[in-house]
């Protein structure tokens, strides 16, 4: 499974933003990105700062960070639009919805991991059950009314246990979690994913 194995805060550089991709460290507000005078990469990086971006660069950028911040690669990002332009209603909130019923998202969401990568090892190493049944594929979608569970192992490693204490209870509301058991009440709605991205930028990007 190909995936980015390359420094985060250099993506969070490149987006402007904290992407959260780092756990602890993203979450404990010393973020490279919040010190003054932070720039995106490289060598240009200044300059780029100061450019001011064209309609189509804000539609890339929206689409990059995205993509940064659920961890899939450009070739199954554009499958999750296919198959949500496919569904009635609004396309954008259908492809955000897609990718937040991911199983490593949710994971993630119901704090049992500090990150969406840590959730995703947690998930490929066989830790995590969907109704009572092992799935360790980081991209199978959950539907309403799945129960989700660790396995006695996973329950006793610290990792597990720094996450609940760090992250708290901040499931999101679609969510329940009722010490180490997730349900999926919903599927994320309209006002739940607006805080993520502006979806039309990546609905426009890719009707060019």
């Amino acid at each position: 499974m190909a995936r980015y194995i390359g420094p985060k805060f250099k993506l969070d550089r490149r987006e402007g933003t904290n992407l959260f991709l780092k756990g602890k460290r993203s979450a404990s507000g010393k973020h490279p990105i919040d010190k003054k005078g932070a720039v995106p990469p490289g060598q240009h990086g200044q300059k780029a700062l100061r450019k001011k971006l064209s309609d189509f660069g804000l539609q890339l950028r929206e689409k990059q960070k995205v993509k940064r911040i659920y961890g899939v690669l450009e070739r199954q990002f554009k499958r999750y639009f296919e198959e949500a332009s496919k569904e009635k209603g609004n396309t954008g909130v259908a492809l955000l919805q897609i990718l937040e019923s991911r199983l490593d998202n949710v994971v993630y969401q119901l704090g049992f991991a500090v990150s969406r990568a840590a959730s995703r090892q947690l998930v490929t190493h066989g830790h995590v059950r969907v109704d009572d049944r092992k799935v360790d594929i980081p991209s199978y979608n959950v539907k309403i009314g799945d129960i989700i569970t660790l396995s006695d192992k996973a329950q006793k490693l610290p990792n597990v246990s720094e996450s609940l204490s760090l992250r708290g209870d901040l499931s999101p509301s679609w969510l329940e979690r009722k010490g180490l058991v997730g349900k999926v009440v919903r599927l994320p709605a309209a006002e739940d994913l607006e805080a993520i991205a502006q979806e039309q930028l990546i609905v426009e990007y890719y009707s060019r």
